[in-house]
């Protein structure tokens, strides 16, 4: 007997699967994917490969839902972000990236935004040492790299989605958090992003605002050293990241102070317990740059098997 909804599944999707739409989408992502990681290992960066379980993982204050497995006794959570492992892999380089596969059960309230998947890959980089401005400095010239490249090696799929992609120009601006929310309220990175012809920076997140591993600034109490950049034209955020605590009472005192259960992160304590390099990072996540590329109306419409948030998926 064959299930309705899976009918229903293969019914929508099998057309979609076919389509030029995602054929010529498909071949944008690859060339992302291919810019992106040459850029990085011509700047040093060493690949490793992404975690896809662990008993330890980003904690996300937003409405996240968790996913778990058990597995000889032990539980496992499918990896939100890799933050954790991306610092302890620089104990073995410098400087590394991943394109890692996240796992976020976004609440259905979601599934309407044409940017929020419950599976999509994330190109996850940290560096030993680095500060805030060496990471920006890095994320704009990724970015830049990124559509020069695909603009030279796919014209042809640029002309199909009608798309003009203008190569932003360095340094991109930057708005402060607590301006940014005093000034816009609400959803003020949506307002940002819809406003800007440029890609934007939103920089010092309240420490309220933002997880226990971003590093607040010793010289200004309740401010973060991290940042998001914001795509224009209205297509939201493009990446997020910053300075990272990595000293043990540091990080013991932020978990502590966010009210979570130090228990959880115990494996991660006990590393930054033996000593964590100071580091900087940030993720991007390739479903939405593959969707700002191509200028589409949702991120489902330039993904393979994309998961929508209370949708049944492949």
């Amino acid at each position: 007997m064959h299930s309705p909804k899976a009918e229903e599944l293969v019914e929508r999707r099998y057309d979609r699967m076919k389509s030029e739409v995602l054929r010529r989408a498909i071949k944008v992502q690859s060339e992302i994917l291919q810019a992106s990681g040459g850029f990085l290992r011509q700047h040093g960066f060493v690949e490793i490969l992404p975690v896809i379980i662990s008993p330890v993982t980003d904690p996300l204050r937003h409405a996240t839902g968790r996913a778990e497995v058990e597995h000889y006794g032990h539980r496992y959570q499918l990896t939100r972000s890799m933050i954790f492992h991306k610092q302890i892999a620089l104990l073995t380089h410098d400087r590394i990236f991943a394109f890692s596969p996240n796992i976020r059960l976004e609440p259905v309230e979601l599934a309407d935004t044409g940017r929020h998947l419950v599976e999509f890959t994330q190109l996850d980089l940290e560096m030993r040492g680095a500060t805030r401005e060496e990471v920006m400095d890095l994320g704009e010239n990724l970015l830049i790299h990124i559509l020069e490249q695909v603009g030279e090696r796919c014209p042809e799929e640029m002309d199909f989605f009608e798309r003009d992609l203008v190569v932003p120009h360095k340094p991109f601006e930057r708005i402060a958090y607590r301006e940014a929310r005093d000034r816009y309220a609400g959803d003020f990175e949506g307002v940002i992003s819809q406003q800007h012809d440029e890609p934007v920076w939103i920089v010092d997140m309240a420490v309220e605002a933002r997880e226990f591993y971003d590093r607040e600034d010793p010289d200004r109490p309740g401010t973060l050293v991290d940042m998001d950049l914001l795509y224009p034209e209205g297509f939201g955020e493009a990446l997020s990241g910053g300075e990272r605590e990595h000293t043990f009472d540091r990080v013991q005192q932020r978990i502590e102070s966010t009210g979570l259960d130090a228990e959880e992160f115990e494996l991660y304590l006990a590393f930054a317990r033996r000593g964590l390099p100071a580091s900087a990072g940030f993720g991007i996540g390739i479903d939405r740059l593959t969707r700002f590329v191509c200028g589409s109306r949702t991120i489902e419409e330039v993904a393979l098997f994309p998961k929508v948030p209370g949708t049944l998926s492949l």
